[in-house]
């Protein structure tokens, strides 16, 4: 406020204190009658308020939410985050307690299933796709939210990122309380997905994901804690932007193909391909790795540091002749396996690059299904 060189209110300052004073606004924490105001009383106060909001305008965003169970629509114990079921709750019931999401656009809900994601296939992931493309064609949907349990979240979402055939809006979320904790994360995280939804920023964008106020690629998105919220990372890239309340903030765009740039966008295949994981640790079985080579169509290891093994599980990639493709990845959240002359002299199998063992085998399994060939497999992996 703006003193004189005496250090005294000026004239205009005083006359604005005293308009104030004589004002309706007061910081007074008392009630009319007399009593403390309470936190309680102004969640009432609140809730009044809302009641008589205006409405929103008749054009508005229209958002279709596609359900498929996860912990966000998760119940147990009331209050309690540790011990409770997956999938139980329907969205409409946590919808429920974020009235104000209605003001952010016109929601059209279907539910494509109820399931832990632990149980959730690659199948459903191509039922989801059909579900999602067929909303879009209607001109009247702006953006669609995809609710999904955590634990499998990034493999939906990176799954989701390479074979949808869209350019609007699609935004996938989830939570890591129940709905029947305490501060349940999981109604902000959908009221920030639906607002993400709706705006313009979000398309050609790929697959986003919304968690605890932050927006992240599908195609980068790690979960990194069994226990927090904060519980998703994408490492080095950086997340694509970030929330507050219903705003949103975008930083930068993902840059390797996705949707409707993607090759598996239009017939991703029949998914009919086996494709498994090897993981490499001290003393790792070469018989298993030699076992697995002999039954699947591809493996991808999950080496130590840039994507390395021991001299054991070496002698079983440079011996092995057959048909299988291996593709090499780190079991590392940061970092990249390269082509390398010390641990594959031979150029025998395929390097990963920045993904994931799981995603890498999502990446092989598509190239697979759709017949390509091993130079061609170790292409995808610089363009996505």
């Amino acid at each position: 406020m703006a003193m004189n060189e005496n250090n005294t209110f000026s004239t205009d300052t005083r006359a604005a204190l005293n308009a104030a004073e004589q004002s309706d606004f007061s910081f007074d924490c008392t009630q009319n009658d007399g009593q403390p105001l309470t936190l309680s009383t102004l969640q009432k106060q609140a809730e009044g308020l809302s009641e008589t909001r205006p409405s929103a305008p008749a054009n508005r965003k229209k958002v279709a939410i596609v359900a498929t169970g996860g912990t966000i629509a998760g119940s147990g114990r009331i209050g309690e985050s540790a011990q409770y079921k997956a999938g139980t709750l329907s969205v409409d019931s946590i919808l429920e307690t974020i009235p104000q999401i209605n003001e952010l656009a016109e929601l059209d809900i279907h539910t494509y299933c109820s399931k832990d994601s632990n149980d959730i296939t690659l199948e459903d992931g191509l039922g989801i796709k059909k579900l999602v493309e067929s909303l879009c064609d209607d001109p009247t949907i702006d953006g669609v939210v995809i609710t999904h349990g955590t634990d499998t979240l990034e493999e939906t979402a990176f799954f989701l990122n390479l074979v949808l055939n869209v350019n609007k809006p699609v935004v996938m979320t989830g939570a890591m309380r129940p709905a029947t904790a305490t501060s349940a994360d999981g109604p902000m995280n959908l009221y920030q997905s639906v607002a993400l939804a709706a705006h313009p920023y979000a398309r050609n964008m790929g697959v986003l994901v919304v968690i605890g106020d932050t927006i992240y690629s599908g195609r980068d998105l790690t979960k990194i804690n069994s226990i927090k919220t904060d519980a998703f990372e994408v490492g080095d890239p950086g997340p694509v932007g970030y929330m507050q309340d219903d705003q949103v903030f975008m930083v930068h765009q993902p840059y390797r193909r996705h949707t409707i740039y993607s090759h598996f966008c239009q017939n991703p295949g029949p998914l009919d391909k086996k494709v498994e994981i090897f993981y490499v640790h001290i003393n790792s079985d070469p018989k298993l790795l030699s076992y697995m080579l002999e039954t699947y169509d591809g493996v991808v290891l999950a080496g130590t540091g840039a994507g390395n093994y021991s001299n054991a599980i070496k002698d079983v990639i440079e011996s092995y002749t057959g048909d299988c493709v291996i593709v090499r990845s780190s079991r590392l959240l940061e970092g990249s396996a390269f082509d390398s002359p010390v641990f594959d002299p031979k150029q025998i199998t395929i390097p990963a690059l920045r993904l994931s063992p799981h995603k890498t085998r999502i990446l092989l399994l598509l190239g697979l299904s759709q017949n390509l060939s091993k130079h061609q497999i170790r292409q995808l992996y610089r363009e996505y």
